[in-house]
């Protein structure tokens, strides 16, 4: 088999302001929408079998500008379920909670729709996920299987892919329109690179207007 190439999604209005977002289904910035087209040559020499990838926008966006090809929906690649802190930053959270770590303690209980995870309920949906990219690289040979998702959720992800518990996926920061990826050495799972993205320099955040001609 090949290896696991994980991507988060480019740049949200969200994700820039730090607000924590699951099932709101914001769009890519401007900027984000070159992050994710600045995937491309990172994934240009890859051999990619199967995408799958969260049905949010802000992750659909990110495969077809990044040039992954028939991209199979995947809500089990959802992001963490924030409950009563959707939309709500850290720093606004510790105001009233000041210890609180979503890593260990979860979230705030939010409306029927959204009530919020926990640790372990993302742990058991990310090994779920796991599972069916084992089965795809089964039949993958030496190709690769992408997942675009989100940061928390791929965080938790790689835990469970190396054996560790769902809570320390807060040992691997995550960048917005970063590719990461997962493999193994003598048959032990380890991560091949991480966090990898292009230099901003080649994709500012403000891009010059062009003088109109006469």
């Amino acid at each position: 088999m090949g290896e696991l190439i994980l991507i988060r999604h480019g740049e949200t209005e969200w994700s820039r302001s730090g607000q924590h977002t699951s099932y709101t289904d914001l769009p890519l910035t401007p900027f984000g929408e070159r992050q994710a087209r600045a995937l491309a040559p990172l994934l240009a020499d890859r051999r990619i079998a199967l995408t799958l990838v969260s049905p949010a926008v802000r992750a659909r966006r990110t495969a077809e500008l990044a040039g992954l090809a028939a991209p199979r929906i995947t809500p089990e690649l959802r992001e963490w379920d924030y409950g009563g802190y959707e939309g709500v930053t850290t720093d606004e959270i510790r105001r009233t909670r000041p210890d609180w770590n979503l890593w260990t303690d979860g979230v705030a209980p939010g409306p029927e729709a959204h009530p919020g995870e926990t640790p372990a309920e993302v742990g058991a949906r990310a090994d779920r996920v796991l599972a069916e990219a084992a089965e795809a690289a089964g039949r993958a040979a030496e190709e690769d299987i992408a997942l675009v998702a989100h940061s928390h959720f791929l965080r938790v992800l790689t835990a469970r892919y190396l054996g560790l518990t769902p809570a320390e996926g807060t040992l691997f920061q995550l960048a917005t329109g970063a590719v990461s990826r997962l493999g193994t050495e003598h048959g032990k799972p380890v991560i091949t690179a991480w966090n990898v993205t292009l230099p901003e320099s080649l994709f500012p955040r403000a891009v010059p207007e062009t003088p109109e001609r006469d």
